[in-house]
This record gives C-alpha cells, structure tokens and sequence, in this order.
C-alpha cells in the first residue's frame, strides 16, 4: 500500500477525488430535500445530466490552490457516504475553511470524526496551514458537538446571519489552530 493512499485513510473512511460515477451517489443526496430545508440552502432540482456532466467536470478539474472536495468513502462497504471540500484557503495568513456533508443513513457513524481529522491532518502537515474555521448552523447541535469532541473552539456567533427555510439563522464560527490539532490528533511518524 503506498504512502498517499495510507494517508488518506482513516479508521472508517477513505478520502479520495470525485470520479464520473459518483454522480448517482451526488444526485440522491440532493434529492432528500430535507435535509437542505434544515441544514442548507435549497436549489433547484439539476436533471441526471446535469449531475452527471458535475461529476466528469469535478473528476477531471485541477484544485484552484488549496481549495478542493473529496469524497467521504466507507470503509467497510466502499459506499460513497459524503463529501468534504476546503475553501477560502489562505497561504499568506494561514487560514482556511472547510465544509463536510454526510449522507442522512450514514450520519453518526464517526465518518466524520475521521474524516475531519484526515483533512486536517493534510492542511495542517502537509500545507503548513495554522488555522481551520467552520461555520456552523446553531441548530445543528450534533455539528456543533462534533466540533467540540475534535477540539474546535466556539470564537464567535454571527446573528441572523444566513437566510433560508423562510427565516434567519446564526452561525456559529468554530476554530481550530495547527498546534491544538497536534495535541489532541498527534502526527505519525514515517
């Protein structure tokens, strides 16, 4: 097993790029339109062709800088389980985002944990990235106690900040520095 495909594991997940048969997987999940009137933005529905033509487009695009998505991959049963991506990457300041969905069977089975802490691992060692943000509804209480289990702290709340679902939401900004990570996540050594 070579090193970058160890690296990408993790004890439930694996991560890896999008690739053109994934579109099914993309479109299911987006049509369980429950899940975005809680947690997300609802759009409009895209045909199978649509998904399709995302999922080619995605499999073959070059990351713009240390912005990307990857998919969440089960262990066990090889599932596409959801997706991850960075964004507002920032090599001067050291600072990035991140946003992780997983599929509503698949939720609170630690394919999260795990693969925060395989995204984290890569921005933080591999990029020489020094802090990690994400922005998460104040309702969503498992998110949030998510974050809180991996070490993020609570740095801010940011009032009726997002619209959607007929109403206002707070989001609640969470952070991680490089060196909290290694305290709780310490690096392998090779």
């Amino acid at each position: 097993m070579s090193l970058s495909s160890t690296f990408w594991t993790g004890e439930r997940v694996r991560l890896r790029g999008v690739e053109p048969e994934d579109w099914q997987a993309f479109m299911d999940f987006d049509a369980h339109s429950g899940h975005q009137r809680s947690v997300d933005v609802l759009h409009p529905p895209r045909s199978a062709e649509g998904y399709h033509a995302w999922a080619a487009e995605q499999s073959v695009a070059a990351p713009a800088g240390d912005d990307f998505r990857l998919v969440v991959e089960a262990l066990d049963t090889g599932e596409l389980v959801g997706s991850i991506a960075t964004r507002d990457a920032d090599p001067r300041s050291g600072r990035f985002r991140y946003g992780i969905g997983i599929i509503g069977d698949h939720q609170r089975r630690g394919y999260a944990a795990d693969a925060v802490v395989l995204l984290l691992r890569f921005m933080f060692g591999e990029r020489r990235y020094h802090k990690c943000e994400a922005g998460i509804y104040a309702f969503n209480d498992a998110s949030l106690a998510l974050h809180r289990r991996l070490g993020f702290a609570e740095e801010g709340r940011l009032r009726d900040h997002e619209f959607f679902a007929g109403r206002h939401h707070d989001l609640v900004i969470m952070g991680m520095t490089a060196p909290e990570f290694a305290e709780r996540h310490p690096f392998e050594k090779l």
